[in-house]
């Protein structure tokens, strides 16, 4: 399944195309139980996002009503029907974070990136999001940005943090001298 969750490439291939490998994969788990959520996931990362004529495709393929699907996209945060940017940056507003400056971080983030909670960077290089808990308490204020946990954050720190992650995908740089 991960090989057909790869980095959403919506924006070089046509729509049609997407579409026609989404029908691919509703075929391959239409007779598996509990195929719902898996579709789900690889529409996304098909498509990067779950757009609307995703869903209804899902929705007939698999034989469920459209308000099903909708529920369950609604449900889990993991889904998304907005697209999204390459690079999803989160913001740990759990209590240990929050003490130590994870508003402060998140306020930093939406000067920088000139967008709020839960929205994409024009450019489509960022989404922001905030969490409850990354489990990292001992080095908080704590921030993901894709898989990548950065720990004791400062918001006089963001703009390197973000510059890192601004190149070519694939291309994340060090920062020099660390966090």
């Amino acid at each position: 399944m991960a090989d057909n969750a790869a980095t959403c490439t919506c924006e070089a291939v046509p729509e049609s195309e997407l579409l026609s490998r989404l029908e691919g994969v509703i075929a391959e788990y239409r007779e598996k139980p509990g195929a719902l959520i898996p579709v789900l996931q690889i529409a996304q990362g098909i498509f990067g996002y779950l757009p609307e004529v995703a869903l209804k495709r899902i929705a007939v393929g698999l034989d469920k009503p459209f308000s099903e699907v909708a529920g369950v996209v609604s449900f889990y945060s993991f889904f998304s029907t907005q697209p999204r940017g390459r690079h999803l940056v989160r913001v740990c507003l759990g209590t240990a974070c929050y003490v130590r400056g994870g508003k402060q971080v998140l306020d930093g983030l939406k000067a920088k990136l000139g967008c709020d909670v839960g929205q994409t960077t024009a450019d489509r290089n960022f989404t922001l999001e905030v969490a409850r808990c990354f489990g990292a308490c001992g080095l908080a204020p704590a921030m993901m940005i894709d898989d990548d946990v950065h720990q004791r954050v400062k918001p006089a720190r963001l703009q390197a943090i973000l510059d890192r992650y601004a190149a070519e995908p694939g291309d994340v740089q060090p920062i020099p001298g660390g966090e």
